[in-house]
């Protein structure tokens, strides 16, 4: 069964990378900006722009909202496409005060609405919209990315043309609907796409996952 098979390849990557402590943040409002900031770059990047937020008090949705796009823009320069992201991030806390006044009231909407919310955001994508949902406001929505999409199918799990929404409705529709192993499981695939499952030269016979691919017959690389 699917979500026997999901729930095993969990374990197996729990039990080789342990938990994984996701979504770095000290406040949701700092989760979601992360969420904007770490599209097209990686983490390191955008942990050096939040410490320029940080710096200059300005982590906070009022201070974020009324700043001129230009000095945002340039305490956000390490993220890269920083004048891009400075826009997204403003019209997106602008969003959320002009219509809700506090990331509280906005996090307190059905999780359908919040999304349609997010999506309507200009730059935020499904990802990103995902994310904020999942680890700022805590709800059971499974993120995937380009690396859920290489494991999946490698595994036989999907097809290669399936996209986003077939692969999250593949985790929502097998496994408990808990933020708490959505999170962790998300994280622990991003660590295994990173470090095994890479897109060239997939070091298969060091990967926890390498029972999955032999007891479905997959063949497993060399």
């Amino acid at each position: 069964m699917t979500a026997d098979r999901l729930s095993r390849i969990y374990e197996l990557l729990l039990d080789r990378f342990g938990p994984q402590h996701w979504w770095p943040g000290e406040t949701p409002l700092e989760i979601m900006v992360g969420a904007v900031l770490t599209q097209n770059t990686n983490w390191g990047n955008v942990e050096r722009a939040i410490a320029n937020l940080k710096a200059a008090d300005a982590l906070d949705l009022n201070r974020l909202a009324d700043m001129a796009a230009a000095e945002l823009a340039e305490l956000i320069r390490p993220s890269g496409y920083y004048n891009i992201k400075a826009a997204r991030l403003q019209n997106l806390v602008r969003h959320i005060r002009e219509n809700h006044g506090s990331l509280e009231a906005f996090f307190s909407l059905d999780t359908g609405i919040l999304r349609q919310e997010l999506l309507s955001c200009k730059g935020i994508g499904p990802e990103t919209c995902d994310s904020i949902i999942l680890y700022a406001a805590g709800r059971p929505v499974f993120v995937v990315d380009a690396y859920t999409h290489r494991i999946l199918t490698r595994h036989n799990l999907i097809w290669e043309e399936d996209g986003y929404y077939e692969m999250q409705e593949l985790f929502e529709s097998n496994l408990e609907a808990n933020p708490q192993l959505f999170n962790e499981y998300h994280a622990l695939i991003v660590r295994v796409g990173k470090e095994l499952c890479r897109k060239k030269k997939p070091r298969c016979r060091e990967c926890p996952l390498k029972a999955d691919l032999s007891e479905h017959g997959i063949t497993i690389e060399q």
